[in-house]
């Protein structure tokens, strides 16, 4: 009998696949070797751990960007052709769109390289290498070092590390702690900041379903746009400058047109934000109380006024595009989370693991010393937070998420210098400003954010304690009578704040007189210096006490737990997780399929309702069902597809690979029934939900045209009968071809009733290598 497949290169599965299990963790490609290799394969990986992450040769790891800081994406070309998700190129394709050219609702693509559109400030960073410096950082630290002398040693020691690492300024490099502070890993990046837009579907295909569907399965969305990194022509990361030349990367995806059936291997390689998944039940009962609650209340407010003005205006719906889908994200995930906590029993099971906890380190003495004060120093640490943390809420929210709020705010580094009476620093610091300004203005719409400032200022009065207040706020607020309208109509009267024309001619002659007397800068800035001053240092104690205790209790787990073997949590670094294709059911009598199809996009048509309009050329394709090669074995196009890999934020555009190291999907969501994701793995609910990377082809060639960029890259079909003209495609790479023939010889050989076999090709610089072992 067939017990296991091992293939070193492009392989394919002969055996029948493993039971598909949930997969929780983000992991650290560096350490896939030593820490999940085995299990990766058991699951259907045919890869090597080299062939994943390689510091001296090519590997997946080369193809992978930070996009922007904020998503993933992936090159799907030699000519450092770039994918990532719809919403993550968003404002990119929003900032080229004007009612006359309106790229977010008619799609843009660039037939030729010299039609891509250059972005001002988009950049990819490019891993060269990770390493632990854990050593380095914690040398000579002892339990007996103070939490200030400590904190003091680790910061100077991350930053030195850091600076030796970028070889004077050749890489972007830092170091990031790990496991809340016991281990620690420089990052070394590649920085490149000529990024030009290539390709974006409209919004009703890259956005489909918009809000409503936003965080739900089933789904039928597109979300994918396509961007082009240059290069220097000596192969440098260079400025945007027409002399620039494609970037040639190290190793680019091929793209599978293959079937995905439930079970297949699934492998999610990107840039996950934030999670924490070592949080106590103290500190998730301040995230759904506190933070979730206040997020859900004050963005309800405001992409509520947002759209009143949206609705009536096309100028102000293309202004505010962007800024509503990044609020209204958010705002959906929270509702989320806190159903999730309440369903999952999240705060009773982390209880439960606190109780384990102490009674663990109460049963030795050298343990109790060591650990049995650190769940009630956690406790009273959060406590004290919990008095002060909503005036840190709504200044992120409500003050800061007020643009004009937001841009007085951005004024404060400018008044310093003036205050200062430092010439130098004053004109260094308009000239940082004069960007910030020209964004600013160009998405701005001045009445609206007077509602919004409205709204915002008469919650922040409201709800945070009078005495955590600044008295300038509370007295401009008594001298309207708590009128808040009456308050709005004033600032916005005599803020120079609000106008593009006098904040233009303000930084030609700026005065510190000016901007103290500036009523928007004043209810900013008081705020702010409130926070600086009175709250933010009572905060910063029990933050220290937090993480002095969370660093032990994190010690204490691995301890206690010495056969788990743990993983770090999100944090904006390089991370890989692993699992399978897989349905689920959200309720009792309900299945979800595994994967939606174009029949399903007709379905939802609603010609009255912007979420749910269908391009009439896709309708004609639809109709007379010109699919191509990209149709499944069932003579279907599958829109998007779903995984039970581990994601959250940042994993966005992130490539979805098969267990040959070919991209089938992109990440784009999570779904609605584990928006606990951030804060615990609900192995159950917890699904990935990604664009089918043969609906993303389908778009870019037969519904937009662009056969050029189809062109660029390597497609590869490794058994899809029936689908189209996908047989075809089999032939297109050297890689397809000699794995069709190693298949053959397998199938071959264990006809012929061989149990045990080594099967070895070669072709150009492609090889495979097959081992079968009963």
């Amino acid at each position: 009998m067939l017990k296991k497949i091992l293939s070193l290169l492009l392989i394919a599965s002969l055996s029948v696949p493993f039971a598909a299990r949930a997969d929780e963790g983000m992991w650290l490609p560096m350490l896939i070797k030593r820490l999940n290799y085995t299990d990766m394969q058991k699951e259907g990986l045919q890869l090597t751990a080299e062939e994943i992450y390689s510091v001296n040769h090519a590997s997946l790891k080369d193809a992978i960007v930070s996009f922007g800081g904020f998503c993933t994406g992936e090159f799907i070309s030699p000519e450092g052709l770039l994918i990532t998700n719809h919403h993550c190129g968003y404002s990119s394709v929003q900032s080229h769109s004007s009612p006359d050219h309106d790229y977010l609702t008619d799609g843009f693509w660039a037939t030729s390289k010299d039609k891509e559109l250059p972005n001002e400030g988009l950049f990819v960073d490019i891993l060269v290498r990770m390493d632990d410096v854990t050593d380095k950082v914690l040398e000579g630290i002892t339990p007996a070092t103070s939490e200030e002398e400590r904190a003091q040693k680790i910061a100077q020691r991350m930053k030195a590390i850091a600076q030796e690492a970028s070889e004077n300024g050749q890489y972007v490099s830092y170091v990031r702690d790990f496991f809340n502070g016991n281990e620690y890993y420089v990052f070394v990046y590649n920085r490149y900041t000529d990024v030009r837009l290539v390709g974006a579907p409209p919004s009703s295909v890259g956005k489909y379903g918009g809000d409503t569907d936003n965080w739900m399965w089933p789904r039928h969305t597109g979300d994918f746009s396509m961007f082009r990194v240059y290069m220097a022509p000596d192969g440098k990361p260079a400025p945007y400058s027409k002399t620039n030349v494609p970037y040639k990367p190290k190793h680019f995806l091929p793209i599978s047109l293959s079937d995905k059936e439930p079970g297949d291997f699934s492998m999610v390689f990107g840039f996950p934000g934030r999670t924490k998944r070592f949080m106590t039940s103290h500190g998730l009962k301040l995230e759904v109380n506190q933070l979730n609650k206040s997020r859900i209340k004050l963005r309800d407010k405001k992409l509520g006024l947002w759209k009143e003005d949206m609705d009536k205006d096309a100028a102000t719906r293309i202004k505010y595009a962007s800024k509503y889908a990044s609020t209204s994200n958010y705002y959906k995930y929270s509702i989320g989370q806190n159903e999730g906590i309440k369903r999952m029993h999240t705060i009773e099971g982390k209880i439960a693991d606190e109780d384990k906890f102490q009674a663990w380190a109460n049963a030795d003495a050298q343990r109790k010393a060591t650990y049995g004060d650190v769940l009630s120093n956690i406790a009273d640490a959060y406590a004290n937070i919990e008095k002060y943390n909503l005036g840190s809420i709504y200044l992120n929210e409500a003050v800061l998420g007020t643009e004009s709020m937001m841009l007085g705010y951005r004024f404060i580094p400018l008044y310093n210098t003036l205050k200062a009476n430092n010439a130098a620093a004053t004109q260094k610091a308009i000239e940082d400003l004069k960007p910030r300004v020209d964004a600013h203005f160009k998405d701005y719409n001045m009445p609206t954010d007077k509602k919004v400032f409205a709204a915002m200022m008469k919650y922040y009065y409201e709800d945070i304690p009078k005495d955590q207040q600044p008295e300038e706020f509370k007295n401009m607020v008594q001298k309207y009578n708590g009128n808040f309208e009456k308050l709005a109509d004033y600032v916005y009267s005599n803020s120079f704040l609000v106008s593009e024309q006098k904040v233009n001619d303000f930084l030609q002659n700026p005065s510190q007189k000016k901007l103290e007397n500036d009523p928007a800068f004043q209810i900013v800035n008081s705020i702010l210096m409130n926070y600086v001053n009175n709250i933010a240092p009572k905060m910063a104690e029990s933050n220290a006490k937090l993480d002095k205790a969370n660093r032990l209790y994190v010690a204490g787990l691995r301890l206690m737990n010495p056969d788990k073997v743990y993983y770090p949590d999100a944090n904006s670094t390089l991370r890989l997780s692993y699992g399978t294709v897989k349905d689920y059911s959200p309720q009792d009598g309900v299945l979800y399929n595994y994967y939606t199809t174009l029949d399903g996009v007709m379905a939802k048509e609603d010609p009255t309702n912007p979420e749910f309009v269908v391009p009439a050329k896709l309708k004609q394709l639809y109709q007379a069902k010109d699919y191509g090669r990209y149709a499944n074995s069932k003579g279907e196009l599958v829109t998007d597809f779903i995984t039970d890999n581990d994601i959250t934020g940042g994993n966005s555009g992130s490539p979805v690979i098969n267990g040959r190291g070919e991209l089938m999907g992109l990440a784009f969501d999570g779904n609605w029934e584990a928006m606990t994701g951030d804060l615990v793995y609900d192995p159950e609910y917890k699904r990935c939900i990604n664009v089918d990377i043969r609906y993303v082809l389908f778009i870019i060639d037969k519904y937009a045209g662009a056969t050029n960029l189809i062109q660029e890259m390597t497609l590869v079909d490794n058994g899809n009968p029936g689908a189209g003209d996908a047989a075809e495609a089999k032939a297109e790479t050297p890689q397809a071809e000699l794995l069709n023939a190693t298949v053959q010889e397998a199938k071959e050989m264990l006809r012929s009733g061989k149990e045990e076999f080594k099967i070895e090709k070669k072709k150009g610089d492609v090889k495979v290598k097959l081992q079968v072992k009963d």
